[in-house]
């Protein structure tokens, strides 16, 4: 029997994930950014000094796709390629000093977004949401549905 999108698990995840990301959207081009700008930020922030091979498999997106993207985030100071020592035709990613308050806008932007959406949750329910969405994250994982990260700087 096919289950009720209502209450299909996987269904709600992609939906609710769907409408975060349409927010933070929002609030992003207020600040003038783009969702694959700030997807590159956050990532770059999250793993200094990534390629750009790893960082579009991260993406799921075209190597080309992610170069051009690069070209004008470098451009307009966001980012900065530095020359891989280890492999000559590679570039490394990092963020400038010009793009970290641009960062630091976007992370305020979510910290205030994530309080405004699980204000209403207590402590124990986001500690029991938390615990159960790292659960599926991490089965999803181990049946490689993600890049590893120990494999994206090393």
């Amino acid at each position: 029997m096919a289950e009720d999108f209502a209450t299909n698990v996987g269904f709600l995840l992609t939906d609710s994930a769907r409408l975060l990301r349409k927010r933070f959207d929002q609030r992003a081009r207020g600040i003038g950014v783009t969702r694959p700008q700030w997807r590159v930020l956050f990532s770059v922030a999250r793993f200094p000094g990534i390629n750009q091979a790893r960082l579009a498999e991260m993406l799921e997106v075209e190597p080309i796709t992610l170069c051009r993207l690069i070209d004008r985030m470098e451009q307009a100071g966001m980012v900065r390629r530095d020359a891989d020592p280890a492999d000559r035709r590679a570039r490394l990613l990092f963020i400038t000093e010009a793009g970290k308050p641009l960062l630091e806008k976007l992370k305020n932007t979510a910290c205030n977004l994530h309080t405004e959406i699980m204000g209403d949750f207590s402590r124990e329910e986001l500690q029991s949401l938390t615990g159960m969405l790292t659960r599926i994250r991490d089965k999803l994982s181990e049946q490689g549905g993600e890049l590893d990260e120990r494999r994206v700087n090393g």
